[in-house]
């Protein structure tokens, strides 16, 4: 069994169908939330998230459209929450607003828990590559499962501990690694459990234009650049 892994598409569609295309033969796509967010064609990532049947959790800015609660948000992040909002139809609100805090799959002989931020605090905990060993057993010790995969950071990671094999695909709309290509990967699950890390180049130029002509910060448009 193949499984597409993919967190983060924020509203960019470029990236999203970027990776799409790039994504080789998979049994099943999950994403580890926010599908929304930050990007120009919020309805456009939904509707395509919606037609391929992905599993996807919920998300702080998949809730934060939901709920325009932008608490802890910073003021770009927050401004592009309540566009969001805003803009989304009222059917693709209502399919955010389905989003589970966290899946559980059982995925032949193994066990694999969906979350977007942490086991402990699933819309809003950062867990980064570097997290202390005693940092990362405590994050996931409760989880009944042999494969973890977060989203949130932006930051791919493949980490082991206590028998539980951490993943992050990194963001697909957002990057934060300082490498601007859309990043995903896939999760084979044979007599081994293998994770390919995955990078795909997308027209950021086209995307940044449509995150400034929509009247969102520019910020948001200038990052994908750097990949920061």
């Amino acid at each position: 069994m193949r499984v597409g892994l993919i967190a983060d598409p924020h509203s960019n569609l470029a990236a999203f169908r970027a990776v799409l295309k790039d994504l080789p033969h998979v049994d099943k796509i999950i994403c580890a939330g926010d599908l929304v967010g930050y990007g120009a064609e919020p309805n456009e990532v939904v509707e395509l998230a919606r037609s391929k049947g992905m599993m996807v959790v919920m998300g702080n800015h998949d809730y934060a459209a939901v709920t325009r609660d932008v608490r802890g948000f910073n003021p770009q992040a927050a401004e592009a929450a309540i566009w969001t909002s805003k803009t989304l139809t009222r059917e693709n609100l209502e399919y955010l607003a389905t989003f589970p805090s966290h899946l559980r799959l059982n995925l032949g002989k193994r066990k694999l828990y969906l979350v977007h931020g942490s086991p402990r605090d699933p819309l809003n905990e950062y867990i980064f590559p570097d997290v202390p060993n005693r940092e990362l057993a405590d994050a996931v010790k409760d989880v009944d499962a042999d494969i973890v995969v977060l989203g949130h950071t932006h930051v791919p990671m493949n980490r082991m501990i206590m028998g539980k094999l951490i993943i992050n695909p990194g963001g697909v709309g957002q990057p934060r690694d300082r490498d601007p290509k859309a990043s995903y990967a896939v999760l084979a699950l044979g007599k081994k459990v293998v994770v390919e890390h995955k990078r795909v180049e997308y027209d950021i130029e086209t995307t940044a234009k449509k995150i400034k002509a929509a009247g969102l910060p520019e910020e948001l448009a200038t990052r994908l650049f750097f990949g920061w």
